[in-house]
């Protein structure tokens, strides 16, 4: 069954095509407006991507990287008995993934229809429908932390997120997420030539938001620079113990939005880091 903390129920579907722009979005605008969107969103993205992410892989970003090979949480052997929250979801791939090599995972994600996706794959750990920044669990509930471009992407204030991510690891406990790589926002989100021009300020930290015709948020996604991102590590009490930047590899002919063999050869599209709480 689906575990509900906090919730603020189904959202309303846009009457007509949200507008794009840049703005900004505090911590409660992002969270509802990233809630509603999932929602609606769920089961487009799990028909469109579904095949690429397996029903029990646990694949890092759209390069493909795989746990199996990667290892960043660790061999797969020691990951027998671990307690390991696995935090935006989505239907809960991952955590099948770990399931499977004997951790007691649970996931969690803000939308409740990604969740709903996770039950009807199946799986025997908990599914927790919560927002990342307010988890509801007691300090020191978790082995090791996870997020496969879950979450921080969309929040307004990543140390909220991190710092309660910290609260909930036990001393010694691994954090590892993935995330965007940030040099992405200064090129267009296109998979072909067009996106390999310059186009914004790397530097730019202005939320990217689509809204309705009364201007409210549909959708959110935060920058911050690879700086940003190590400092909000370092200030929610994490020591940052690797950078990892995926290459392209030869056999992935696809494209998810942005990411492309054409892109992926030349510039990086994503950024995993990985994290201990000392």
């Amino acid at each position: 069954m689906i575990q509900e903390s906090t919730s603020s129920g189904p959202q309303p579907q846009p009457e007509s095509e949200p507008a794009a722009t840049r703005r900004t979005a505090d911590v409660a605008e992002s969270s509802r407006a990233n809630r509603g969107w999932w929602d609606r969103n769920a089961d487009e993205y799990q028909v469109e991507h579904g095949t690429f992410l397996g029903d029990d892989r646990f694949v890092w970003g759209p390069e493909g990287l795989d746990e199996v090979e990667a290892e960043l949480l660790g061999p797969p052997e020691e990951l027998k008995g671990r307690d390991v929250l696995e935090i935006g979801a989505g239907a809960a791939q991952c955590a099948r993934w770990l399931a499977a090599q004997g951790a007691r995972p649970v996931a969690l994600d803000i939308s409740h229809r990604q969740l709903q996706h996770a039950l009807r794959i199946g799986g025997t750990f908990p599914l927790v429908c919560a927002d990342a920044s307010a988890l509801p669990f007691a300090d020191g509930s978790f082995d090791l932390a996870c997020s496969a471009y879950g979450a921080l992407p969309f929040v307004a204030d990543p140390r909220l997120v991190l710092r309660e991510l910290h609260r909930v690891l036990r001393p010694g406990g691994r954090l590892v997420f993935s995330v965007t790589h940030p040099i992405r926002w200064a090129f267009p989100d296109e998979p072909g030539p067009e996106g390999l021009s310059v186009s914004a300020s790397y530097f730019d930290r202005t939320p990217y938001v689509e809204q309705d015709e009364e201007g409210r948020a549909v959708y959110v996604e935060h920058h911050r620079t690879l700086g940003d991102r190590v400092r909000d590590i370092a200030a929610s009490g994490f020591r940052l113990v690797d950078l990892v930047e995926p290459e392209w590899p030869a056999w992935n002919s696809s494209e998810w939005g942005g990411w492309s063999p054409l892109r992926g050869n030349l510039i990086p599209g994503t950024a995993i880091f990985v994290c201990v709480r000392d």
